[in-house]
């Protein structure tokens, strides 16, 4: 089973012929809502992936935290550990320019409200060989308790360093796998501007001093990894994306599907790459992550 500890949140999404740039005004074609989060997004890859999922975090008691947690609810994923607290659900504000490229500005509102007691009553609901999921979403101080608690109970734990936060490379030096695109792996291995070969060699540098796998995930290039001492390389989807929003948690949730399911790691690092490829070709974050007959089709 897969717990996620993480955010969840409304967006709300703005789309535009392109970017505006700083102290810029655009006009916009069009404005939607949709769950989010990194933490809910992950979980729900996960769960459309074919995994059991448990959704660990916190929403308010206003309009947005039913909708927030619509999607999750309707696919069955429990969602006993979600605290509704005296603040208002997590959003996300979000604009999509015309190339699917996009900005985003997150608001943690419930989310800043996850604490350490809430990281311990997630893990005392799971058991050994379950897999935990992380994000920055949420408090750093939290995310470390878990991943404590989870390296003490033999719990894996999959730690996804987005956004980045003065404390991703502590973090992320913790967890038994750690992913981050080139900007946020950049930050973990402390080198800037660094070229394809570099990033191999800063990640087989890495994977040698903590022994943690390490993966890279590299937009429409595809994904790097670095697992049990062996470099690992896998290709999405060529396509013409509508909107990346949520190509990475779909990726996340995707992989520690996989491997929760048993995959040999390639085979788990293929299939998250098409799928997050896939959740490209729709708007907004959950509503564009793929089911699994989806992925197995293309794959």
């Amino acid at each position: 089973m897969i717990t996620v500890l993480g955010s969840i949140n409304m967006d709300l999404i703005a789309t535009t012929a392109r970017l505006p740039k700083p102290g810029e005004t655009v006009a916009g074609t069009g404005f939607s809502t949709a769950a989010g989060g990194k933490g809910a997004n992950q979980a729900l890859a996960a769960q459309r992936a074919g995994a059991s999922v448990r959704m660990a975090g916190a929403v308010g008691w206003d309009s947005f935290a039913e909708g927030a947690l619509a999607l999750l609810k309707e696919g069955g994923a429990d969602l006993g550990l979600i605290k509704t607290v005296d603040e208002p659900t997590g959003t996300a504000h979000i604009i999509v320019g015309g190339d699917g490229e996009n900005v985003i500005v997150v608001v943690a509102s419930a989310n800043a409200t996850v604490n350490e007691s809430d990281a311990t009553a997630a893990l005392d609901a799971m058991s050994p060989g379950d897999t935990l999921m992380l994000q920055l979403e949420i408090p750093a101080a939290s995310v470390e308790k878990a991943l404590v608690e989870a390296k003490r109970r033999g719990i894996r734990s999959i730690v996804n360093i987005a956004p980045l936060t003065p404390e991703a490379t502590s973090l992320g030096r913790m967890a038994d796998i750690v992913i981050a695109n080139e900007t946020e792996f950049e930050l973990l291995a402390g080198k800037t501007d660094i070229d394809g070969v570099e990033r191999e060699a800063a990640m087989k540098r890495l994977h040698g001093e903590t022994g943690r796998t390490v993966i890279v995930t590299l937009g429409a290039e595809g994904v790097i990894a670095i697992h049990d001492g062996a470099v690992h390389r896998a290709k999405g989807l060529t396509i013409e994306p509508v909107d990346t929003v949520g190509a990475g948690d779909t990726f996340c949730g995707y992989l520690a599907a996989g491997l929760d399911a048993g995959l040999p790691f390639p085979d788990a690092l293929r299939q998250a790459a098409v799928a997050g490829s896939l959740a490209c070709l729709k708007p907004g974050a959950q509503p564009a992550i793929p089911l699994a007959s989806e992925v197995a089709a293309r794959l």
